[in-house]
This record gives structure tokens, sequence and C-alpha cells, in this order.
């Protein structure tokens, strides 16, 4: 591991660390044409593709719903009670981010407020390449069925070597969309899939949104077609940051920051201590750990190329190097690890003292481990029943409040420049000022618009708001659908 030791007062930079930045120009690239061959040619780019990238030759993409049916019959008792208790740990959890609608009412009548609506479909990425992750079909088909979306779709690579009964796919990750309420499953990953999912083939219907980790083809392809349907995020390598002071164990840091690195020989770990000598003893026990461990060439090329070991002159300057960080998942493993919590302003999921290990964040805690990654964790957060609904502000007015707002919509609308914005505000005024005969073909044809439009309202005008007629003259309050 690359070690950085900062002086007294010298604090971390970003520039100091291994991070590759934005996508690879390359893979962007290919992603491109992936993406655009499957939206011109649905289905039989979908074939080729699979043909090509996985070995697979395959008539149909969607898992039969009798396999899918079966799937809890194909793991064993004890799998099947993890997942069980994951799966409504994690839907606890979810169910307490859940927005309602709410309206509001103003003293002249007006109601405002946001109506929260679940997308209609959603499609979860799972990979299937160095490992099988039925953990991540929990973490993203729960929240988007708490949100209460009615198409859940479920996208992953066939294997070659996988039973032919599961349609090529782990029995484990089948066994987790049943779980977790799948609706749909199709045999098809990488860019390819992404594609399908955001513009539709023949046998696959588009999606609203897509969620869910990939490698980077399939990142880019998220990437590209964002703007057409959402994404959760653009996710990068997983990767660790450990703030650990010489209360902590040396073995099981040093395991801590292997269980991330296993994942990907791209993943990247960080020991943050102000302990020089604590730090060696973590790449002792690393070395005695990896010495057993069954992906011992993909944990040691990670922590080899993307580990990265700082030493800081003191616990503020250590917090300060974690922020900069930004790691998708912190470990605080520290005397006083509550006492630092609030310190903290950038991390994906955070975890408190010696007894959080991140990998029970990663299974069965309950908040989500689909996180921010490579920094982002600056400006974005963790996977939530938020990715899976949309938000419409409502807006009713009464006469009462349009005569309230429209001087003042009509004065902004004036200083843009917009003339017609003005009007239509202007307009209803002046059913409510002189009666609806005063917006006829007959009464308009003759009128100055543009005074109706920008009638230069005082001051006192613009913040009290305009008059209606009298009682007397008005009658019945008009409608301007008359």
């Amino acid at each position: 591991m690359k070690t950085i030791t900062l002086a007294a007062g010298e604090r971390l930079q970003a520039s100091q660390l291994t991070r590759k930045g934005v996508l690879p120009a390359r893979i962007v690239e290919a992603a491109h044409g992936i993406v655009d061959t499957v939206r011109a040619e649905g289905d039989a780019a979908l074939r080729r593709y699979c043909h090509d990238f996985d070995g697979v030759e395959l008539e149909q993409f969607r898992l039969p719903s009798e396999v899918l049916d079966g799937a809890l019959g194909r793991v064993d008792d004890a799998f099947l009670a993890a997942l069980t208790k994951a799966a409504a740990q994690i839907y606890s959890f979810h169910e307490r981010e859940v927005q309602q609608s709410w309206f509001t009412t103003r003293p002249d009548g007006t109601m405002l407020g946001v109506k929260v609506t679940p997308v209609a479909a959603a499609g979860i990425y799972v990979p299937g390449g160095r490992a099988q992750y039925p953990s991540t079909v929990l973490m993203n088909a729960i929240p988007a069925k708490v949100a209460g979306v009615e198409r859940i779709v479920m996208v992953t690579p066939p294997q070659k070597d996988a039973d032919p009964e599961t349609g090529g796919i782990s029995p484990y990750t089948l066994a987790a969309a049943k779980v977790a309420g799948v609706n749909e499953v199709y045999t098809v990953g990488g860019a390819q899939a992404v594609a399908a999912l955001a513009y539709g083939t023949e046998s696959i219907p588009k999606v609203d949104t897509i969620t869910g980790p990939g490698n980077a083809y399939v990142a880019a392809a998220k990437q590209l077609v964002s703007g057409d349907v959402g994404i959760d995020m653009v996710a990068g390598p997983s990767e660790v940051c450990v703030l650990a002071d010489a209360t902590a164990k040396p073995l099981v840091v040093a395991a801590d920051l292997m269980a991330q690195a296993e994942h990907d020989p791209l993943a990247a770990c960080y020991l943050v201590t102000c302990d020089a000598a604590f730090a060696r003893e973590v790449e002792q026990g690393i070395e005695l750990l990896l010495a057993q461990s069954p992906r011992a060439e993909i944990t040691e090329t990670s922590l080899a190329n993307e580990g990265v070991i700082v030493v800081a002159s003191d616990m503020a300057a250590a917090v300060d190097a974690v922020n900069t960080i930004a790691p998708e998942h912190l470990e605080l493993h520290c005397a006083d690890a509550l006492g630092l919590l609030g310190s903290i302003k950038n991390a994906g999921a955070i975890f408190v003292g010696a007894w959080s290990s991140e990998p029970l964040g990663d299974y069965v805690a309950g908040p989500n481990h689909t996180l921010p990654t490579g920094g982002t964790a600056v400006f974005s957060s963790p996977l939530s029943v938020d990715d899976f609904i949309k938000k419409s502000s409502v807006i009713c007015y009464t006469p009462q409040g349009l005569l309230a707002d429209a001087p003042a919509t009509q004065t902004l609308a004036q200083g843009e420049g917009l003339w017609a914005h003005a009007l239509s505000a202007g307009l209803r005024r002046r059913v409510l000022t002189e009666g609806a005969e005063a917006v006829t073909f007959e009464a308009l044809a003759q009128a100055d618009l543009t005074a109706i439009a920008w009638p230069e309202d005082d001051a006192a005008t613009v913040a009290a708001g305009a008059r209606a007629m009298t009682a007397s003259a008005a009658g019945p309050v008009p409608s301007v659908s008359e």
C-alpha cells in the first residue's frame, strides 16, 4: 500500500490519491456503440452480444416465470434464512424513507403542495462476473417495492457454466429476486442490457429508471442513457476507508481492508491513522491473512495498486483527510467513534465503532449498500426509495389568490420581457376586476393587450395584490372557462 505522511498542519490533497477519475474514453466510446446498436437493432443485437461477450446462444431472454417461482427450492435452508432476515431488515429501514404527498392552504384559499408518485417500471442491474451478488438484488429491488413500483425488472448476465435449468443464472441470485419481489428476469448483461432497459426491444419493454452496479461498460452505458431514463448513479470500483486509532486491533482492520479489496483488482482501500507503527502492523496483518484467502490474487492486486495509508499528525487532520477521500464506506474504528460522527461530512455509509463491520452493511443491517464511489459522496447519496419516485408540485389558486399574486407575476414577467406570461395572469385578473365580458373576442379585439399584460402596477399593488370588482357589481365569481 502507498503511504502518505502528513506533517503537522498539512492537509491531504485529492491529487495525492490514486483515483483514475472519469470513465476512460475508450470504454465510453465502446459503450456508445453498443447502446446505439441495441437501440437500432433490438433483440438481434442482444443475441449477437450474448454470443460474443458471454459465450451463450439465446433465443429467449426472459426467464420463464415458473423458474423464478421455484427459485426458493434451489437453495439451502440456511441461505434462505439469511436472505429472509436481510430482506426484512432492508425493508424495515427503507420504509422509514417513504415520503407522503402533502398540501397546505393559504388564508386566501390557494392550495399548494407536492404529489409523490412511484415510477411505473424500474430496471435493476445485477452483476454476474467475478462473483454472484444476491445482496445486490435485495438492495435494489426492495426500495423499489417499498416505493410502490408496479413493475420491477432484473437483468443479469447469463453464465455459460451455470445450471441450464435456472437459465444460466445463479440459484442464489434467483432466490433473492423471488424474496425481493422482482416481476421479470432477463438473462442479458453489460452495456447492452442497460440499452435494452432504457429504450426497449422486441422482448424487453423499456423502464423508467435504472439502478444497480456493474463494470465500467455498464457504468458508461448508464451515463449515456441518463436523461432518457433515470439512473441512480455512475458507480466506479468499490472502496473503503478505515479511520483507526491505537485502540483498534490491527488484524481486524486488515480484514476490513481485505473485505473490500477482494471485490475487484480496482477496488480502493484507505487506512487513515495517526500512528505509523499501527499502520505497519496492519500491513503485516494483511500478509498473514492473505496466505489463506481464496481470493488472494485479486485482494493483493487491489491493495498493491489502489491501497493508500494516510498517517496524519493528529485526529483533526485525520478526519479532514477522510472528508477529502469522501469514501463509499467509512469505518470509524476509534475509541470515540460516536463523538467523531458529527465531524464526518463526506461518506456514503458510516460504520461507527469497532463492532460495526462493513460487511454487515453489505448484507443485513438495512441501509442500502449501493453507495456513491470515487469521491462523489461529496455531493451524492446512497440508493433509496427516493430513486424510485417522482414529485409533482401542486398549485391550485382561488380567485382571491390570483388577485394577490398576479401583479407581482406580471411585474416579474415584464422584467424578463415575457409578454404572454404576463398576459396569462392579466386576463384572469381582468375577469375578476371587470367581469367575464371583458375577455370576450369583441372586448379584447379593441383592447390594449400590452396594457393588460404589463399594467405598470405601483409597489403597493405588487405587494398587496389587486382588487376585485365590488360585490354588488360582480355578482357571482365569474369563471375563466365560461
